[in-house]
C-alpha cells in the first residue's frame, strides 16, 4: 500500500512537471508583438513639427515594436544626427500611430529626405519626446543697419522660400525676372541654429511680390550696373527661338576702355562673386534646361568674347529618366523579363543613392542619347543587395561576410549581392533618351551568407524609381 501511494506520488509530480515545463517552453517560445493604431497625419502647422533626434532611439519602417519593423536608421547613426551641425540632419514630422500598449511612435523624415521612418516618441500624442525633441532651425539675429542691398549673383545666390533644409522641402524661387542691379530691401534676418550661416530675407524692390532667405554674403551693400565697358550680356534661347532668360556677367574691374576688348580668361576677369565667364554661362543656365550649343559662334570658353557684345547659348529642355531594375540571370533577362520592385531589394526599399548623384546620371537633354555609362558612377559605392532569400538545396560557392567561401545549407538564409550588368544596359538602352524610362540589368555578384544589412537604404517613395 505505502509502496503504490509513493509510486502514485512520484507519477503525479512527473506529470505536474511536465506539463509546467511545457507550458514554460509555449511561453518563452510565443514573442509578444505591439499593434499599432491608425496612422493619423499631424494636422498643426508645419514649421512647428521641426524636431531633431535625441540618439535613445532607432528609426523604423513601423513602429519599433511592431511585428516586421526593419531598422531604417540605427541608434548610433540617430545619434549622430543629434549632434550634426548640419540643417539638413533636422527632422520633420508629419504622422503618428499609437500602440496598443500606449506607445506614440511619429513618422519622420530629414530635411533633406535621406532618412524616413517612426520614431519612438514618449506616451503622449500631443508632444514630442523619446526619440525626438521639437528643434528651433534658425536663431534671430541682430538687422544690419543697412537694409538696402543687391545679389552678388542673381544664379549662384538663389532666393529660397526658406533657408536651405530649415524647413522640409525649402524651394528656389524664381529670379528670372530681375537682374543684377536690382536693389533688395531686407526684412529679417536670421541665422541657421545648426552651422551658424546668416541668412537675410528680401524683397525686390522692383517687384515687392518676389522675396525670400538668401545667404548674407550672397549680397552687397553696392550696385555693379552693366554696361558696354564691364559686361557681356548672355541670352539663353530656347529650340522655338523664344527668349528664356537673359543675364549680365559684369567684371567691376573693368576699365572704362574695355568696350570691344576680349574678355581675358584670368583671374582677373571676374565678376563680383569671382566667378569668371565661362562658369557664369553654364552656371546660369536656367531651371528645367540644359546648354545645347551657341549659335553665333561664340565660345565662352574662348579669348575671342569681347565687353559689350551678347552670347547667345541655345538651350533645350531637361529631362528626368526613371530606372526599372532587371535581373539577366534570368531566362528572358532585360527584354523579355519583368521588373524587378522595391520587395526584392533589402528592406523593401530601392537602394539609396544620393540626389546629386541622381540628378547627374538621370538629367540631361531631351534631345540627346542617354548615357548608361553615367549609371556606374551613380551606383558607386552602393551595395545592391536582395531581400532575405531560403536556400531551396545547398548552395557551395556562398561567401560570409568576410568574403571566405561557405556552404549554405538547405532552409538556411542567405542573400544576392548584385552590381551593374553594364553591356546589357547599354544594349537595352540603344535608342533611349533622358526622360525615357531606363532598364538596368543586374547581375548576381555573389551570394551571400546571412541577411542582407539593412542600413543602407532610401526613400522609398523617390521618384527617380519606376513603380
Amino acid at each position: 500500500m505505502q509502496s503504490r501511494l509513493k509510486k502514485t506520488l512520484y507519477l503525479s509530480l512527473a506529470a505536474i512537471s511536465l506539463g509546467a515545463a511545457s507550458l514554460s517552453a509555449t511561453s518563452a517560445s510565443a514573442k509578444s508583438y505591439a499593434t499599432a493604431g491608425a496612422y493619423q497625419a499631424l494636422k498643426t502647422d508645419a514649421t512647428t513639427r521641426n524636431v531633431e533626434a535625441t540618439g535613445t532611439n532607432a528609426l523604423y519602417t513601423k513602429p519599433g515594436t511592431v511585428k516586421g519593423a526593419k531598422v531604417v536608421a540605427s541608434k548610433a547613426t540617430m545619434a549622430k544626427l543629434a549632434s550634426s551641425q548640419k540643417s539638413s540632419d533636422y527632422f520633420r514630422a508629419y504622422g503618428v500611430k499609437t500602440t496598443n500598449r500606449g506607445s506614440v511612435y511619429y513618422r519622420v523624415v530629414t530635411m533633406d529626405g535621406k532618412y524616413r521612418g517612426y520614431v519612438y516618441g514618449g506616451t503622449v500624442a500631443t508632444a514630442f519626446e523619446g526619440g525626438i525633441k521639437s528643434a528651433n532651425t534658425l536663431t534671430d539675429a541682430t538687422m544690419p543697419l543697412n537694409k538696402t542691398v543687391y545679389l552678388s549673383d542673381t544664379n549662384k545666390d538663389a532666393l529660397w522660400t526658406s533657408p536651405k533644409y530649415t524647413q522640409y522641402k525649402a524651394t528656389k524661387i524664381n529670379l528670372q525676372n530681375t537682374t543684377s542691379v536690382d536693389a533688395w530691401t531686407i526684412l529679417a534676418a536670421k541665422t541657421e541654429t545648426r552651422g551658424g550661416a546668416l541668412y537675410y530675407y528680401v524683397q525686390n524692390a522692383k517687384t515687392p511680390t518676389i522675396k525670400g532667405w538668401v545667404l548674407a554674403s550672397g549680397t552687397s551693400t553696392n550696385s555693379t550696373a552693366a554696361t558696354a565697358h564691364n559686361s557681356v550680356t548672355i541670352k539663353y534661347q530656347a529650340a522655338d527661338g523664344s527668349t528664356v532668360s537673359t543675364v549680365s556677367w559684369v567684371n567691376p574691374q573693368a576699365k572704362t576702355a574695355a568696350n570691344g576688348v576680349a574678355v581675358a580668361v584670368k583671374a582677373t576677369d571676374e565678376n563680383s562673386s569671382k566667378v569668371g565667364l565661362k562658369d557664369f554661362v553654364a552656371k546660369s543656365v536656367p531651371t528645367g534646361y540644359v546648354a545645347s550649343t551657341t549659335n553665333n559662334g561664340s565660345d565662352p570658353a574662348s579669348t575671342t568674347i569681347n565687353y559689350g557684345t551678347t552670347i547667345v547659348i541655345n538651350i533645350n529642355k531637361q529631362a528626368t529618366s526613371k530606372l526599372s531594375f532587371y535581373d539577366t540571370t534570368k531566362a528572358n533577362g532585360i527584354t523579355g523579363g519583368t521588373a524587378m520592385t522595391a520587395a526584392n531589394f533589402v528592406g523593401g526599399v530601392y537602394p539609396a543613392i544620393a540626389t546629386s548623384k541622381q540628378e547627374a546620371a538621370l538629367q540631361g537633354d531631351a534631345t540627346m542619347a542617354f548615357n548608361t555609362d553615367n549609371l556606374t558612377a551613380m551606383f558607386k559605392d552602393v551595395t545592391i543587395a536582395s531581400t532575405d532569400k531560403v536556400a531551396t538545396s545547398d548552395i557551395t560557392d556562398a561567401v560570409d561576410a568576410t568574403g571566405k567561401t561557405v556552404t549554405v545549407k538547405k532552409g538556411e538564409t542567405y542573400h544576392v549581392v548584385y552590381s551593374i550588368a553594364k553591356e546589357a544596359t547599354k544594349a537595352a538602352n540603344a535608342n533611349a533618351k533622358y526622360g525615357d524610362s531606363i532598364k538596368v540589368g543586374l547581375k548576381q555578384e555573389k551570394l551571400v551568407a546571412g541577411s542582407a544589412a539593412k542600413t543602407n537604404v532610401s526613400d522609398p517613395t523617390n521618384g527617380n524609381y519606376a513603380k
